[in-house]
């Protein structure tokens, strides 16, 4: 039976986000965390009304963060794991960067974006040179980011005391090029990013005692020289932001750089071909639609493409724990 459900829930969908954001920002599920539990107490740890509070908190039961038990509010697994800045898992960073006020307004202006097929943001969007959006992203993806890092490195071993080679494209935070770095003694890594950025990345080197292995190389990864022989080639949440002529241009380049037994791991975001499913790696378009001037989520036919004509023989596709990432490993 034909049922406007989905339009009300869609239309409607603004005030999961709001309360999600408001939940975060005042604190709410750390204070839940520890133990409190009724709203005149969640209200004073928060510095809020006891009416706002009331109201947040059954607003956030029936859209499944809470759950209540007569006059008690408590976290919900997910929300436990995810939402509570103690937990080792926490992912309430990542809303600075996915809320953040130019990704809002990329989609304020998403009506513009598909009448022009292009971004409204202005030259480059968000990969105009040295965008500051990046500095927020390296510091707010660390945790989703990190278990990535692990599982790419476990699907991609190398003789432990092996020398090895590494450049990092577009490293962010770092974690990728320090997974393999941390895991193998002779490893050394080549970061390249804006320099802004390579701080976050620097840090993180710096925190995992791994500096002296760790090189920055600043920059745009079209222009500067990444220098040769290179065993492995970190491509990650990159290519996505160009169109395919300036991926093949750039990947033309990153083959010139390897090794003869070289690899490039690229990371990417990637729908079937039938543009529509999984859901989640489909709707993707819909950001770089909004955010980049020609940018796209390609699908693996789409990067085997590219990556045969930059010259690259074999290239594998390779699931991931995460059902938008997945992996390609290219060689010679």
């Amino acid at each position: 039976m034909p049922s406007p459900s989905l339009f009300f829930n869609t239309i409607n969908s603004y005030r999961s986000l709001a309360a999600l954001r408001s939940a975060l920002e005042l604190g709410l599920f750390g204070a839940l965390g520890r133990g409190i539990t009724r709203v005149s107490d969640l209200a004073q740890i928060c510095s809020t009304s006891e009416r706002g509070m009331g109201i947040l908190c059954d607003f956030l039961v029936v859209a499944g963060f809470l759950t209540k038990t007569g006059q008690d509010y408590a976290l919900t697994q997910d929300s436990a794991i995810f939402l509570d800045p103690d937990s080792p898992e926490y992912l309430g960073g990542v809303g600075e960067f996915l809320l953040s006020p130019l990704i809002l307004e990329a989609f304020s202006n998403l009506t513009t974006a598909v009448r022009q097929g292009t971004t409204a943001l202005g030259p480059g969007g968000t990969v105009a040179p040295e965008h500051p959006v990046w500095i927020r992203f390296a510091r707010a993806m660390m945790p989703v980011m990190a278990p990535l890092a692990r599982a790419i490195a476990d699907l991609v071993p190398y003789v432990p005391d092996q020398p090895l080679k590494i450049l990092d494209i577009a490293a962010s935070h770092g974690l990728f090029g320090l997974e393999f770095a941390r895991r193998y003694p002779q490893a050394t890594v080549v970061a390249v990013d804006w320099p802004q950025v390579l701080t976050v990345a620097q840090e993180n080197a710096q925190s995992q005692g791994l500096l002296e292995r760790y090189q920055l190389l600043p920059g745009s990864a079209f222009e500067v020289d990444f220098g040769q022989n290179y065993d492995l080639v970190l491509v990650t949440n990159f290519l996505h932001h160009f169109t395919p002529a300036e991926c093949i241009d750039f990947l033309n380049k990153v083959r010139t750089c390897l090794g003869p037994q070289g690899r490039v791991l690229t990371l990417e975001i990637i729908p079937n071909e039938d543009r529509v499913s999984p859901p989640e790696a489909a709707a993707f378009s819909l950001v770089m639609l909004a955010t980049t001037p020609q940018g796209n989520a390609y699908s693996f036919v789409q990067y085997q493409d590219m990556f045969s004509q930059a010259g690259f023989g074999q290239c594998t596709l390779h699931p991931l724990p995460d059902i938008q990432q997945r992996l390609i490993i290219a060689r010679l």
